[in-house]
């Protein structure tokens, strides 16, 4: 049996630099409770998509280490034990949204023997995967499960985004500002639907968003990133779950936003430091 895993994603010292010496990340450190909700925050070009891509497999840190679930992002990735929602939803053309959706289980049938691997060594668990139907029809979609990506609205071709990478049941769910592009009421939506589905899921889920009120909506916790890639303050949001609509009115809410805009702004204004 292997070590204990107490972290569902955890970087240590980590830094990554592009070409011409930009610093994407410097000497960050993050550790991720299994199930729980976070969300990054911060300016443009503070390496808020560079953190999520490198606990997506995507890249690789240039010193440092980056795990899920006690093993490389790359392992994990290969066994199906992430999901990742981009900003854009990517969905094949010419594929319905059932196709879509389904897609990833037709083509990773050997995913589940990889993933027992990780298992039988205590770092993750090995749920069945969901009925796709059902999941649509959670999300709103019940009477769109034929038709094809050009016949949906942006906030639905995000639904059908979002299924896709719940469709293996990851451990981890990384999403990469999925809502910045929807207007007010269809981006509330969509944070009440993904609640609802993380609250019965409860995989671990890392969010990227430039929006304050969605942060602290969605979060057991907030990272404040600032440039040149580092965390500037990590804030805890106490508020009580489940989360609806009532809680945009409650004083508890605003107070915890302002606590992250007065630290944002704090992150804006510090000056750049390699």
């Amino acid at each position: 049996m292997g070590a204990l895993v107490t972290s569902a994603i955890e970087l240590t010292r980590v830094r990554k630099v592009y070409g011409g010496g930009t610093v994407a990340l410097g000497d960050v450190s993050l550790a991720v409770a299994p199930g729980s909700f976070v969300s990054l925050i911060g300016p443009s070009g503070c390496g808020k998509s560079t953190l999520l891509r490198l606990a997506a497999g995507l890249e690789a840190p240039d010193k440092g280490m980056v795990t899920v679930h006690g093993v490389p992002p790359a392992d994990a990735a290969a066994a199906k034990l992430i999901g990742f929602v981009p900003q854009s939803p990517a969905l094949l053309p010419w594929l319905s949204v059932l196709k879509n959706v389904t897609l990833p289980q037709k083509v990773n049938r050997g995913a589940a023997r990889r993933r027992q691997r990780f298992t039988d060594l205590g770092t993750s668990r090995s749920p069945a995967a969901p009925d796709m139907l059902e999941l649509l029809e959670r999300v709103g979609l019940g009477d769109a499960v034929y038709r094809l990506p050009a016949e949906l609205s942006g906030g639905q071709r995000q639904r059908v985004a979002i299924v896709r990478a719940l469709g293996l049941r990851p451990d981890v769910l990384l999403m990469d500002e999925p809502f910045s592009a929807l207007d007010e009421f269809t981006r509330e939506a969509l944070q009440d639907q993904l609640l609802a589905l993380w609250e019965d899921m409860r995989i671990t889920v890392l969010f990227v968003t430039h929006s304050v009120s969605e942060a602290v909506r969605l979060s057991d916790t907030v990272v404040v990133m600032a440039r040149p890639g580092r965390i500037a303050a990590t804030v805890a949001i106490g508020l009580p779950r489940p989360r609806d609509q009532r809680l945009l009115a409650d004083r508890q809410f605003h107070d915890c936003e302002d606590q992250v805009r007065g630290l944002l702004r704090d992150a804006w204004s510090a000056p750049d430091a390699a």
